[in-house]
C-alpha cells in the first residue's frame, strides 16, 4: 500500500487504482479507503482513476498525538492532492469526509479540483448557536461526544441498525453491518473523539457559499447519523446550482444499501 508524508511527518495510507481522471474518495468518520468497495471497481473499471485516502488515526495511517482537527485534516488531504500532482479531479467525500472535502476548498482553493460531490455530509454547520438556530444545543452533541467515550463498542453497535436505516427494508448482512462496526472501531480512539469535537464545532457555511465548481449533494431521508433537514436541506441551500439528489429510503450507509444507486449519480456527475 502506498503512503506519503504530511508537513508535520506523519505518514499516510492511500490506495490507487485505475487510470484517466482522477476521482478521490474522502471516508467518513472511523472509516476509512476500503467503505469505498462498492464504488471504487465501479468507476474505475469504467475510465477513471480512482484515490482514497486513510485520514490520520484511521486504517493504515499511522496515529500521531496531534492533528485531529478539521483544519489539519483538510490540509493533510492537500498534501495528498500535491503528493501526486493531482489536477481536474472530482472530490467524493462521505459524511465528515464531505465536511473535509468543503474545508478543503475553502483552504486550498479550487486549482486542483473540477467538481465535488457531497454524500451524507455531516454540512453546513451542526451546533445551534445566535446566527445557526436550526443547529443542535451543544450540549445534546457533547453529551453524544461523552456517551462515545464512555463505551464506543456499544456506542457503534447501538448506531449500526439505524446507520443502514435497516427498519425501512434496506438489504444490509449481518456480516456486512459487522464488518463496518469492525471497520469503525480500527479508528484510533483519540482520533475518533477529537475529530467529532472538532467537526461539531467548525462552522463550514462562508467556504460553502463561494464554491464555483459543479456540486453533486446525495442524501437520504432516513438518515439517522446526519438527519437530512439538519445537513443536505441546508447545504443546498447555500450552493446555488447544484444538484440535488434524495434517496427516500436510505439513511447514513447509503454507501452499501444503495450502492448501485450512487454508483450511477456519481458515474453521471463525474462524466457530465
Amino acid at each position: 500500500m502506498p503512503y506519503f508524508e504530511t508537513t508535520d511527518g506523519t505518514r499516510l495510507a492511500y490506495e490507487d487504482y485505475g487510470t484517466g481522471r482522477p476521482v478521490v474518495f474522502n471516508a467518513s468518520w472511523t472509516l476509512n479507503a476500503d467503505m469505498w468497495e462498492r464504488q471504487i471497481p465501479y468507476i474505475a473499471e469504467r475510465g477513471y482513476r480512482c484515490i482514497a485516502l486513510d485520514r490520520r488515526g484511521h486504517g493504515r495511517s499511522e496515529r500521531p498525538s496531534t492533528g485531529y482537527d478539521l483544519d489539519t485534516t483538510a490540509d493533510d488531504l492537500a498534501a495528498l492532492f500535491e503528493h501526486l500532482d493531482l489536477r481536474d479531479a472530482v472530490l467524493v467525500g462521505h459524511s465528515m469526509g464531505g465536511a473535509e472535502a468543503a474545508h478543503y476548498l475553502a483552504r486550498h482553493g479550487e486549482d486542483r479540483v473540477a467538481k465535488v460531490a457531497f454524500v451524507s455530509a455531516t454540512l453546513p454547520f451542526l451546533m445551534r448557536t445566535d446566527d445557526n438556530p436550526g443547529g443542535v444545543p451543544e450540549e445534546i452533541l457533547i453529551a453524544g461526544v461523552d456517551d462515545l467515550r464512555r463505551d464506543r463498542a456499544n456506542w457503534f453497535t447501538r448506531q449500526s441498525q439505524a446507520f443502514f436505516a435497516t427498519q425501512l427494508g434496506n438489504a444490509i448482512s449481518p456480516a456486512a453491518i459487522e464488518a463496518t462496526i469492525q471497520q469503525t472501531m480500527s479508528a484510533s480512539p483519540w482520533a475518533t473523539v477529537k475529530l467529532m469535537e472538532s467537526l461539531v464545532r467548525t462552522d463550514f457555511r462562508d467556504g460553502l457559499r463561494k464554491i464555483t465548481i459543479p456540486v453533486l449533494i446525495i442524501h437520504g431521508v432516513a438518515d439517522f447519523s446526519a438527519n437530512i433537514d439538519l445537513t443536505a436541506r441546508r447545504t443546498a441551500e447555500l450552493i446555488p446550482g447544484r444538484i440535488y439528489t434524495e434517496y427516500p429510503t436510505a439513511g447514513h450507509g447509503l454507501f452499501l444499501t444503495h450502492a448501485d444507486e450512487l454508483n450511477d449519480d456519481l458515474l453521471e456527475f463525474i462524466a457530465g
